[in-house]
């Protein structure tokens, strides 16, 4: 993260844009403007599970394009790189893996802004999500995963702008299917059967502009994810701080959130049980740079 904050340092001042991203995980309410363009680079670093070495990354690149000035819509698609020694999890985690970047699945979204933030006294807008994956974003190995997400994203100015309160709440309903895999240790429960998944997730998040084109933020998310076989599977609750800079061309922003209790299913041997350390890790890094055209 000091390494992401260096390279933000080094940038021109500029100033900030409509639907910049100022947060790395909440999202924000302001529209793109009819007939913006912008593209996205979004990388995530999700690193420790308390024993053994467990690193994966998330890189997905995303066009959005503004129909109206309350409509838009975007396409994205991704690619993921893990490595997993030393941690074998019953039913999660069945094998060490090591491997370059690959092609993790792809997405469609429409962004739909009821209420402006810098008209109106509070931003609404509606955020739906589509997505298809053939990566298992824990373990590595293929599954197949077809869900559709959706968010209200509610966004506030306060002392002319340079105050920003941002909250979002949303679901996300996920239909999954795991294949076999050969040379399971014996007895290792690895269900390929479908499964259906129910994930609830709220999101809040502060951000201040301190200089011209430069913002910092916190925010927290609260997550919880309900499963065909065992109800609710886990609960996390993450936090930690941003930097955003925004100009005209282009905007940046770096996001550390660490895991401050979660719960759920634990895995044998885990040494710390106030945290989900099955799905989830004990801290994310993430990285996010807009262009504007």
């Amino acid at each position: 993260m000091l390494c992401l904050f260096a390279v933000a340092a080094t940038v021109v001042v500029g100033d900030a844009r409509a639907d910049e991203n100022l947060l790395g995980y909440v999202k924000g309410a302001e529209p793109l403007p009819k007939k913006a363009f912008e593209l996205y680079e979004k990388i995530t670093a999700r690193v420790g599970k308390g024993t053994g070495d467990y690193q994966a990354y998330d890189a997905i690149t995303e066009f959005e394009y503004g129909f109206t000035d309350r409509f838009s819509g975007r396409i994205a698609f991704g690619a993921m790189a893990i490595e997993s020694q030393g941690l074998v999890i019953d039913g999660y985690l069945p094998k060490d893996v090591d491997y370059g970047p690959r092609m993790a699945g792809m997405e469609a979204a429409l962004k739909y802004n009821f209420l402006t933030p810098a008209k109106d006294p509070v931003g609404l807008a509606l955020d739906t999500e589509f997505v298809w994956g053939w990566l298992d974003p824990h373990s590595g190995q293929d599954k197949t995963t077809v869900s559709i997400e959706q968010k209200l994203l509610l966004q506030k100015y306060w002392l002319d702008g340079q105050l920003i309160f941002i909250a979002n709440a949303g679901y996300e309903m996920t239909h999954a299917q795991r294949y076999p895999i050969d040379d399971l240790p014996p007895g290792f429960d690895w269900p390929t059967g479908a499964e259906m998944e129910i994930g609830l997730q709220t999101g809040l998040g502060l951000s201040y502009r301190f200089a011209r084109g430069w913002f910092v933020g916190l925010e927290t998310l609260y997550e919880s994810e309900y499963e065909t076989e065992v109800d609710l599977e886990r609960w996390t609750w993450f936090g930690g701080p941003s930097i955003h800079y925004g100009s005209k061309k282009w905007w940046l922003t770096a996001t550390w959130l660490t895991q401050f209790a979660g719960g759920g299913e634990f895995y044998p041997g885990q040494p710390d049980t106030s945290l989900h350390l099955i799905e989830k890790t004990e801290n994310e890094y993430r990285l996010k740079v807009g262009f504007n055209f």
